[in-house]
């Protein structure tokens, strides 16, 4: 029903920043919350940051909070998330999702739709 792809993963050292962005397809994007979750491997699958329909309410992660920002361009068709002072603990696989709902869930189970991950890994 709609597609995801994420771009803008790659090696930054520790400190620097990145942009990642989710590209959707179709006309109804702005009927989805959004929220990027990451993987490390061997772990689960953890919540970083969500937004709501409007972009008017966002949500982060402990531990990214003050770090990362969650934006969106309903116009676009596209979600962004800035991360900053990068930590190696910021490796992971980051993925995008879509929820029907209207705030930004923080569970993965509460999101429909999943692009195919992009690569963040922060090492010297």
């Amino acid at each position: 029903q709609v597609q995801l792809v994420e771009s803008g993963g790659g090696l930054v050292q520790p400190g620097g920043s990145l942009r990642l962005s989710c590209a959707a397809s179709g006309r109804t994007f702005s009927s989805y919350a959004m929220g990027w979750f990451r993987q490390a491997p061997g772990k689960e699958r953890k919540f970083v940051a969500a937004i709501s329909r409007s972009g008017a309410f966002t949500s982060y992660a402990d531990s990214v909070k003050g770090r990362f920002t969650i934006s969106r361009d309903n116009a676009e068709n596209t979600v962004y998330l800035q991360m900053n002072s990068l930590k190696p603990e910021d490796t992971a696989v980051y993925y995008c999702a879509a929820s029907n709902s209207r705030m930004g869930p923080t569970t993965s189970t509460a999101y429909d739709y999943w692009g195919q991950g992009t690569q963040v890994t922060v090492s010297s």
